[in-house]
């Protein structure tokens, strides 16, 4: 986990910096408290690390807590059946009135699976998919046409844009001559460029869908990260408002980390005294929610102690709210534990609330960490002891589960690489090679979309079919890497990979060429009456290997533009 840290130079003077909450007041800095609708008695400051490592002080005031005054929740994991959230998401089609896009949108329907589309033509869209298609309007050229609510619970895409190319001559209205492929007619580019809709909109697609999709590496909420640190504003929140004396508080350690590093740090001295018996910390509620939905859990990367601890998540700006809870154990030393949104518990007060909606991960407004004697539903935390506890957490985000499958899921072309590839003989190689630079480099260009997907870190699959075809699916296949085939296959047959691949972990984070086995020279036909059963397409995905692009051939040699 060495991404949670950030190495810096040890400092001469003490390398904490103190975030003390305890109490209505502090010195020197401004009180959130009210603004928050929170209790009059708690403050929170920004947990920055101070470049001269001074301290933030806060001082506890005397004050009398009325009657209207904030009530404790104690929270912890009940173990009890609750109700979840269905988080199996939306997968955006775009392209989707293209050869293999709409096959790709029958496809998932056929499958029940919920489908949205991405078109720039309604009516069209509508005529060829039916008139109660899930349905967005929007051009990946146009990036302010990617409105943030298009977007909202899709949880994968597959992407079928293609630069349209068509025949000089022109083509019938149902585009008979292009359906034959480029290899019968003398193509040009109709419409926007190769450069705009294969790199710049694979660009704007991916910086519109990336928050809905998540990222391999997941996403950070609090702390060290390379040379960058993600605060959160957290304040002590103790048994102190049920009459105890337990204290917290919450630092930033600069060397108390792994390998030296920095780190935050709860701490504190809990006791029973007074019927106290908690201490935890809180952060301030987010000014706007935090949208996890397209993550499985949280995961906190922290230094074991060996004693039992809650992590409790709410989905609202109230106050004295419920809150979704969950307990987990630690050893010694450092480790990572992983708390999935599956096993949060909504508690309010230490019960149960049996009705309770289901936890929104599209909605968390605060986070808390808390060390106490009370779980929940009359328990008690067995590894609880009176007296001083420390809770190093260097990082918390937000996490995809393992085995991580792919979420985005481009049609891409054979050939991309090709064109500039030393010692090759253009003549025996397909017309989009041969031509890419008259067809204003379409292959270049897709490569630089690939390339962008690769680097995004949306876990990927891309799919380089062979020259397409309106052929039934069914033939046998050949996988391939190294973008070195040649040869056909049907668009019905892409559109079918493109679905499995969603499903596959062998499929995530490859890139890869396919064809059918049937040369050119022979038609492909099957019985309408017995069709050939669909492939376990995760055979050929299990094949693939990583790292494999067909660039490695390119030797560095830099592509012109």
């Amino acid at each position: 986990m060495d991404s949670c840290y950030f190495t810096v130079t040890r400092p001469s003077s003490s390398s904490l910096t103190s975030l003390n909450f305890q109490g209505v007041s502090f010195l020197g800095q401004r009180s959130y408290g009210k603004s928050l609708g929170a209790p009059s008695h708690l403050s929170w400051p920004l947990s920055r690390p101070n470049k001269k490592h001074q301290n933030f002080i806060y001082k506890r005031t005397s004050q009398n807590l009325g009657p209207k005054t904030f009530k404790v929740v104690i929270l912890a994991e009940s173990g009890k059946q609750v109700k979840s959230m269905d988080s199996s998401g939306i997968t955006l089609v775009t392209g989707a009135t293209g050869g293999v896009g709409r096959r790709v949108v029958d496809v998932l329907r056929n499958k029940k699976l919920p489908v949205r589309v991405l078109v720039r033509n309604e009516e069209k869209a509508r005529r060829m998919l039916g008139q109660d298609v899930d349905l967005v309007i929007g051009d990946v050229t146009k990036a302010d046409t990617l409105l943030p609510e298009y977007f909202k619970g899709v949880r994968s895409v597959i992407n079928a844009v293609s630069v349209i190319v068509g025949p000089k001559e022109g083509d019938t209205p149902d585009r008979a001559k292009y359906s034959q492929g480029i290899k019968f007619f003398e193509p040009e580019i109709k419409g926007d460029s190769p450069e705009m809709v294969e790199y710049i909109g694979m660009k704007n697609l991916i910086n519109a869908v990336k928050e809905n999709v998540g990222l391999r590496t997941g996403k950070l909420l609090f702390g060290f990260e390379g040379d960058s640190f993600k605060e959160l504003p957290w304040g002590a929140l103790d048994d102190v408002v049920m009459g105890g004396v337990s204290q917290s508080t919450f630092q930033i350690d600069l060397t108390g980390g792994e390998n030296g590093g920095p780190t935050g740090l709860f701490k504190g001295v809990v006791t029973t005294a007074n019927n106290g018996g908690f201490a935890s910390i809180r952060t301030k509620n987010f000014s706007e929610p935090e949208d996890l939905s397209a993550y499985d859990g949280l995961e906190l990367r922290l230094k074991g102690d060996g004693r039992r601890y809650k992590l409790i998540v709410r989905t609202s700006r109230d106050w004295d709210t419920v809150g979704y809870t969950a307990i987990f154990d630690t050893v010694e030393g450092w480790q990572s534990v992983r708390l999935p949104f599956s096993s949060l518990r909504p508690i309010f007060r230490a019960r149960t609330v049996l009705d309770a909606p289901p936890f929104d991960p599209s909605q968390i407004t605060s986070l808390q960490l808390m060390f106490s004697k009370f779980e929940s539903d009359g328990k008690l935390n067995p590894t609880f002891k009176e007296g001083p506890f420390e809770l190093p957490v260097s990082c918390i985000r937000a996490y995809l589960r393992d085995p991580i499958t792919p979420r985005f899921v481009h049609v891409s072309s054979a050939g991309v690489t090709r064109p500039e590839r030393p010692g090759i003989d253009l003549s025996k190689q397909p017309p989009a090679v041969r031509l890419n630079k008259e067809l204003g480099f379409i292959l270049t260009f897709k490569l630089k979309g690939e390339d962008e997907i690769r680097e995004s870190g949306i876990p990927y699959t891309i799919i380089r079919p062979c020259a397409l075809t309106e052929e039934p699916a069914g033939a046998d296949l050949i996988f391939d890497q190294g973008d070195n085939i040649t040869g056909k296959i049907s668009r019905e047959e892409v559109a079918r990979i493109c679905v499995a691949a969603l499903k596959s972990p062998y499929a995530c984070d490859k890139t890869f060429e396919v064809k059918s086995v049937i040369p050119f020279s022979e038609p492909y036909t099957v019985d309408p009456e017995n069709p050939p059963s669909e492939k376990d397409y995760n055979e050929y995905f299990k094949t693939l290997k990583d790292g494999i692009t067909g660039k490695e051939s390119l030797e560095e040699t830099p592509i012109p533009v």
